[in-house]
């Protein structure tokens, strides 16, 4: 299996930026599919975005959709959520996933998670 460490949340104001890293370990990161999950406060955690093993395919929520880009750098073994545009209902810990599998965009399509960042944002 494959460690993610999430880090970069914090405390941001709407309209803001910030930028998510997950750090993977364990195994070969390009066997994996990547994604970002996120949960509110009260609410189901929800898939957020999604991208293959080269990068070259991504998969965003319709609520992110013009306002995140997932990305990766492979020889970094690292995974990434670029955030703009914040707004107060992306207030959430965010989590990374792994998938073995190509194309993943459900929570059970993935086999590995961290253990979540928080991200808040200000009205």
């Amino acid at each position: 299996q494959v460690q993610l460490v999430e880090s970069g949340g914090g405390l941001v104001q709407a309209g803001g930026s910030l930028r998510l890293s997950c750090a993977a370990s364990g195994r070969p990161f390009t066997n994996y599919a990547m994604g970002w999950f996120r949960q509110a406060p009260g609410k189901e955690r929800e898939f957020v975005a999604a991208i293959t093993w080269s990068g070259v395919t991504t998969y965003y929520a319709d609520s992110v959709k013009g306002r995140f880009i997932i990305s990766r750098i492979n020889y970094k073994s690292t995974l990434y959520l670029q955030m703009s545009s914040l707004k107060p209902e992306d207030t959430a810990v965010y989590y990374c996933a792994a998938s073995t599998l190509n194309g993943p965009r459900t929570e059970s399509d993935f086999n590995s998670w961290g253990q979540g960042t928080q991200v808040t944002v200000s009205s």
